[in-house]
């Protein structure tokens, strides 16, 4: 003779419990996944305005040293790897937020592609570090913007 016994079905309670605790990680992720592609950097006479991230900000063109900026990539310049993650996002494909490169230096960083990265000191004692199609495009209307604020 063969019975079947159904298993006791949990408290209401725990189902409600379970989507409050995914809800959160879920919302995370999805921030996670599209972060990357809703930031942009906005270049005017004013300064660099990053937009669309938590990290976002205006740069003021007076605090940039755009003499000593230049293009990088990361993956052959020892000095302006990516150490240390102080306060930011650190995923494969995907860092943001402040961190401390090899050399030492604490940068804000936006970076996608380490190959192709804007390397832009500031006179507040970091740099910013921004994954952009064409560097060097960038760091030529960064100047131009910036000199005609002057």
């Amino acid at each position: 003779m063969r019975q079947e016994f159904p298993i006791v079905a949990p408290p209401a309670g725990t189902l409600v419990f379970s989507l409050a605790l995914l809800l959160p990680v879920l919302v995370i992720l999805l921030y996670l996944v599209f972060a990357p592609r809703l930031v942009k950097f906005e270049v005017s006479p004013e300064g660099l305005r990053i937009r669309g991230e938590i990290y976002g900000r205006l740069i003021p063109a007076t605090d940039l040293d755009l003499e000593h900026a230049r293009p990088v990539d990361l993956t052959a310049d020892p000095d302006r790897r990516l150490g240390r993650r102080t306060n930011g996002i650190g995923m494969p494909g995907y860092a943001s937020g402040w961190f401390r490169l090899k050399n030492g230096e604490n940068s804000l960083v936006f970076v996608t592609d380490k190959t192709r990265v804007a390397y832009i000191p500031t006179r507040q004692g970091y740099s910013v570090l921004v994954s952009v199609e064409r560097p060097h495009e960038f760091l030529s209307v960064l100047r131009l913007a910036a000199g005609a604020a002057r």
